[in-house]
């Protein structure tokens, strides 16, 4: 290896302790040569290199080194690569459906672009104008009060441990209910956003679509989360919402080698079959799904449920009511 090669890679790996030590204090020697793939003695070279250079590391009383609080880096400076990816990113958030993830996309590209040298700002320029993620994205965002701008306010309310008061529609009542709530997390499903929160009114954790929320607001209460929850653990325990729907589909064998890659859910089961291959998953938003299906066209056939079967022949309907017509006037046409 080049020396300028060597000089580099421990400049990047010095860069990343500091950032580890700030975000994870208290790790071993032993731990951070496991993190980075090195000798301890490597490690303990790099320390003392960081101490020469007037980092502030110290040895906590539990075990492990540590940053003294206070201490801050110079302005970051991103690779072309890595601006690339985070602006690329922004783009992916400006096709949220809440309205205060989209306006913060906005600030944080403004921000890192402002950052940038000339040249990787010119690079990133040049990408952006040959990148385009979802061409109709805008016009079907315009007027689009999807989700109120939540998002934001729930996440501080989770870090801050903070109660919550919601109106929330229930649409299978057809009405709004008070409820109180302590935010445990949110989770993103294909088309929409999910409060996970502890429900004072059923004394249990239940979910609540972002888009059903009609009123928030964030108590000066504060509550304790249960010592045993795990956001990921009681996601895979529940599966899908409560309120999805079991899927069952059967796919053409050569459709379904793309289609599968584009299935908006955690596939549960497939099985090729004489006519084709049949996947399972869950999934909530039947009229959603009727539309994704329709892209397959004949290619595709709903096993179950009804529900599903019947929103496709409704939407068919729909689409030959359009043409019927048409056609028919063709036909008496051509018959003259």
């Amino acid at each position: 290896m080049k020396l300028a090669e060597r000089t580099r890679n421990r400049t990047e790996r010095l860069f990343a302790l500091i950032l580890l030590l700030q975000t994870r204090p208290g790790l071993t020697a032993r731990q951070l040569a496991e993190h980075f793939g090195v000798s301890r003695r490597t490690i303990f070279r790099d320390l003392r290199a960081l101490s020469e250079a007037n980092v502030p590391l110290t040895y906590a009383e539990g075990g492990g080194y540590e940053i003294l609080e206070g201490y801050q880096l110079p302005p970051l400076m991103f690779t072309a690569r890595e601006a690339a990816t985070l602006l690329i990113g922004t783009a992916f958030m400006k096709r949220q459906p809440d309205a205060s993830l989209r306006a913060d996309a906005d600030a944080v590209a403004l921000k890192i672009r402002s950052v940038l040298p000339r040249s990787i700002r010119e690079y990133i320029d040049r990408l952006q104008e040959r990148i385009v993620i979802d061409p109709y994205w805008l016009q079907t965002m315009q007027g689009s009060d999807e989700e109120a701008g939540y998002w934001y306010e729930l996440s501080e309310a989770i870090a801050r441990q903070q109660s919550v008061h919601l109106e929330y529609y229930v649409p299978s009542r057809d009405e709004v209910t008070q409820r109180k709530v302590d935010p445990l997390g949110l989770v993103y499903y294909t088309d929409h956003w999910n409060l996970i929160a502890y429900d004072h009114l059923r004394k249990d954790i239940r979910n609540f679509r972002l888009d059903r929320i009609q009123r928030l607001t964030v108590l000066r209460e504060r509550f304790t989360p249960p010592r045993d929850f795990d956001l990921n653990a009681y996601l895979e325990a529940q599966g899908a919402p409560a309120e999805a729907h079991r899927i069952r589909l059967r796919f053409a064998r050569p459709t379904y080698r793309w289609a599968r890659r584009s299935i908006p859910a955690r596939i549960e089961s497939e099985q090729e079959t004489a006519e084709g291959v049949e996947v399972t998953f869950s999934f909530e938003n039947l009229e959603y799904l009727a539309r994704w299906l329709l892209r397959y066209g004949t290619e595709v056939e709903v096993l179950e449920p009804e529900a599903l079967r019947a929103q496709l022949r409704a939407q068919a309907r729909a689409i030959l009511a359009r043409y019927e017509p048409e056609a028919a006037q063709e036909t008496g046409t051509s018959a003259g």
